[in-house]
């Protein structure tokens, strides 16, 4: 069982909703990363999705884009990534963390070293927003040989075709996209996300997280009803954007605990 297997298995006994943070590596300050990253698990995050900075993050709405552009002002490329993992498991053994990105990064350093790299400093798995499931059979292969969860967007647009085809190559969970459009934009319409996932679950047995549009403790209380993870990105960049280096840490601390909160209310 891999560590994000187990951390929902360990929730789900415990009926909880599993929480996943996203924050972009190397924002604000190329020293933030590993402080933030234990400033979500001590506000109750279950899983850190860690964003890989890049130049054309095309699933990303402005407050993302602006958080790859900072990190990468501040030279932050993959291999600093793989260091904060690094780091980061100097401290926390547990905490699951997922590398979020694009291609680009990956195929500049190979899937093998990818892979390689990935598994000598301790991360569970990565998101590759435009791999398609359909074209990925053999990194998937490879990253589950390693141990590792390569986890997989699903959709409101999504067909049925690839909703089969995520359930047979994906690990981990399956990230549903609750809007069209990029992150940080619109609100959720709940019912509907239910409905959807009725759909996604008569093919897909991995939990299901729920993310893009979900803002505050209410939404993801709301969410969480009918999500086995409630997954917050922008909403926490916000929270950085604000704050600014001094203060970044305490506020994604607190932010974190209040939808925390609400989730276990």
């Amino acid at each position: 069982m891999s560590n994000i297997a187990a951390t929902f298995s360990a929730l789900k006994a415990h009926n909880k909703t599993a929480l996943v943070t996203f924050i972009t590596a190397g924002d604000p300050g190329r020293e933030s990363t590993v402080p933030l990253m234990h400033a979500l698990v001590a506000g109750g995050a279950d899983i850190i999705e860690l964003g890989v900075p890049f130049s054309d993050p095309m699933a990303e709405g402005p407050v993302i884009q602006r958080a790859c552009e900072r990190a990468l002002a501040n030279g932050v490329g993959i291999k600093d990534v793989f260091g904060y993992v690094a780091e980061f498991r100097k401290t926390n053994q547990t905490t699951p963390v997922v590398l979020m990105g694009y291609a680009n990064p990956i195929e500049r350093i190979g899937a093998a070293e990818f892979i390689a790299q990935s598994v000598a400093v301790g991360a569970d798995g990565a998101i590759v927003v435009d791999y398609p499931p359909e074209e990925c059979e053999e990194f998937a292969a490879a990253m589950r040989a390693a141990g590792l969860d390569l986890i997989f967007l699903l959709s409101p647009t999504s067909t049925e075709q690839r909703i089969e085809q995520v359930a047979k190559v994906g690990g981990g969970f399956s990230y549903y996209v609750s809007l069209k459009g990029v992150t940080g934009a619109g609100n959720i319409d709940v019912a509907d996300v239910a409905n959807r996932l009725q759909g996604i679950r008569k093919h897909v047995k991995l939990p299901v997280g729920v993310g893009f549009g979900i803002r505050d403790g209410a939404t993801a209380r709301a969410v969480a009803e009918v999500a086995d993870a409630v997954v917050i990105g922008s909403r926490i960049i916000q929270e950085i954007e604000t704050a600014g280096k001094d203060g970044a840490v305490a506020a994604v601390q607190a932010f974190t605990t209040a939808i925390r909160t609400a989730l276990d209310a």
